[in-house]
């Protein structure tokens, strides 16, 4: 059966939710597809929400019954219901009264710090704020636009053709390290690495709360979260729920509500660290989505809250830095490794709460 293809952190009915209307009220009548699935000869009968959410576990059912109430899901040629049960050979279609947004990469000249660099790949160390691939609500200004700028002159690179580019992907307001590759052959033996869980990656990042022990590892698999599409959940790992996932931590250093964490990952799942430490009771500083922008530890003083809130002002995202990467170089199989210095607001934030943790023990 061909699936749709999207990426875990992208929602295929994002469009239905828009207040558009229902699908068949285009003004001249016209419906354009979004998608499409041919189902096996062999599939039993089942309702087209259960089988969708199950082909698709990154969306939730509430959202793909919303989609056909809307009658924008389409069987054979015609609109149907939630409760429809999918037979052999059907044809659903996603289709909406606007043309499917044209997700073509366009080359921008955007200034990107490029840490190293040859002719079959690019280390680059992303700013937070900065998204790096197109998608829903963020067609430019991302770092592949910026990449397909900077490789202009390279005939061999499309940044449009899925075998050459990004290998890994962070989050919009992560710092640090990422790898592209300029060639398909790159791209296919940094893809190999990723999946063999033999790179190196390493973060760092502050979370409420004083960590009990030096070290630790968490294991759950990462799935949507139901009650919340934009958030991801950690669930138990024998749940079928997700995909497995583990993170080892440690302590660099502490400051007693908060603590200064390094990240190891076995696995890269979408939002994994920030999802991972949340359900340990240690959510990221200053992580609006997942709860971190709350003060979670401390004391109830006004000065206190004002210390926090400043802190929140200085590091307006989440406190997560990528800041080590490595990897075998895919031609001469040497080993590469790179580190990226803390960005600006993640630094300023660390030595405020040094300076605040010298201040109190100061007056212990």
């Amino acid at each position: 059966m061909s699936m749709i293809d999207i990426d875990d952190t992208e929602d295929i009915f994002d469009e239905t939710a828009e207040p558009a209307g229902n699908a068949t009220e285009a003004a001249d009548g016209q419906l354009y597809e979004h998608w499409s699935i041919d189902v096996d000869p062999g599939q039993k009968p089942v309702r087209i929400d259960k089988f969708l959410a199950e082909k698709n576990p990154y969306q939730s059912r509430n959202r793909i019954q919303q989609a056909a109430e809307a009658g924008c899901i389409f069987v054979n040629g015609a609109p149907v219901k939630s409760n429809y049960k999918i037979r052999p050979n059907d044809v659903i279609k996603l289709m909406l009264a606007r043309p499917k947004h044209d997700s073509s990469i366009v080359a921008e000249d955007i200034p990107i710090n490029v840490v190293y660099e040859d002719d079959v790949l690019m280390v680059v160390n992303k700013p937070a704020g900065m998204v790096v691939h197109p998608g829903a609500g963020n067609f430019t200004g991302t770092l592949i636009n910026a990449v397909a700028w900077h490789l202009r002159d390279m005939k061999e690179f499309d940044a449009n053709n899925p075998e050459v580019g990004l290998v890994h992907r962070i989050d919009k307001d992560t710092s640090g390290l990422l790898v592209i590759a300029k060639t398909p052959e790159a791209k296919t033996s940094l893809g190999k690495q990723f999946y063999n869980k033999t790179t190196h990656r390493s973060y760092n990042a502050l979370v409420w709360g004083n960590m009990d022990g030096e070290e630790g590892r968490i294991e759950g698999n990462i799935g949507r979260d139901p009650k919340d599409r934009l958030r991801m959940k950690t669930f138990s790992p024998d749940s079928g729920i997700g995909k497995p996932a583990v993170t080892h931590w440690r302590v660099l250093e502490r400051f007693g509500y908060t603590t200064l964490v390094e990240c190891i990952l076995e696995t890269g799942r979408t939002h994994q660290i920030r999802a991972h430490m949340k359900s340990i009771g240690h959510p990221l500083f200053g992580d609006e989505r997942y709860g971190g922008c709350e003060i979670l530890r401390g004391q109830r003083s006004s000065t206190y809250k004002a210390f926090v809130e400043n802190c929140f002002r200085l590091c307006p995202r989440q406190a997560l830095h990528a800041r080590t990467l490595g990897f075998r170089h895919p031609l001469t199989g040497e080993q590469m490794d790179f580190d990226s210095p803390w960005p600006d607001d993640f630094a300023a934030l660390i030595e405020k709460w040094r300076r605040f943790i010298a201040g109190k023990a100061s007056m212990d």
